[in-house]
């Protein structure tokens, strides 16, 4: 699981932040001000630093000096939207400026992007006797290759990447067919059913009551 700390002092937006990657999969740490996240970055390696430039204690640009030389990656999410801030970010050396206000799905973007050019982006997940590879987009079980549609495949590792907790039918149906659930469960229900039959996992994928599927293991 990639780490990724958030320096941000507003703490709306910082949790904002952390709840949605945190549902994407990522391992996220909060920072309220420039010397707390200094001292996180001091104690623990980060795939990925989100930095806010007005921080308290020690502000962002100040902060961005002392993460260099580590060569972990930084994206600057401020308020501070004129060109001239912008290039100043991006000439001491943050790998993104992201101007709030901003859209979840942006940020998204830019975190996958960023991680994907420093190669963390996290290309396996094994989870029992299954392997996922992502760049292929191949499922192998004991051995065996599995035939998984496009929608099968997004299902699994959403499953996967959120093991052990309880998803909701609409956030299931949003995240992988990317539009609005209005209630019918079917399309949904059907694509359960056969990865369940198709990986053995008819004791693994549960239906949890008036919510969703949890994937156990």
């Amino acid at each position: 699981m990639l780490n990724i700390l958030i320096v941000e002092d507003e703490q709306a937006i910082a949790n904002l932040i952390y709840i949605n990657l945190s549902d994407e999969g990522y391992h996220c740490t909060c920072a309220f001000d420039g010397k707390h996240g200094a001292d996180l970055i001091e104690k623990e390696n980060y795939d990925l630093i989100l930095l806010d430039i007005m921080l308290p204690e020690i502000d962002g640009y100040e902060l961005l000096e002392y993460i260099k030389p580590m060569g972990t990656p930084v994206i600057f999410i401020t308020a501070k939207g004129a060109v001239n801030d912008r290039i100043k970010g991006l000439k001491l050396g943050a790998d993104d400026y992201l101007v709030k206000p901003f859209q979840i799905g942006e940020l998204l973007a830019r975190v996958e992007a960023v991680l994907r050019r420093y190669g963390k982006s996290e290309k396996q997940f094994v989870f029992a006797d299954v392997s996922i590879c992502t760049d292929s987009r191949q499922v192998i079980k004991s051995g065996n290759n599995i035939d998984l549609t496009v929608k099968e495949f997004d299902l699994l590792l959403e499953l996967v990447r959120n093991k052990n907790v309880a998803l909701y039918r609409d956030r299931l149906y949003e995240k992988v067919w990317g539009e609005e659930f209005f209630g019918e469960t079917r399309t949904l229900d059907s694509h359960i059913q056969r990865l369940r039959k198709k990986l053995g996992w008819e004791e693994r994928i549960k239906t949890v009551f008036r919510i969703g599927y949890r994937l156990e293991g």
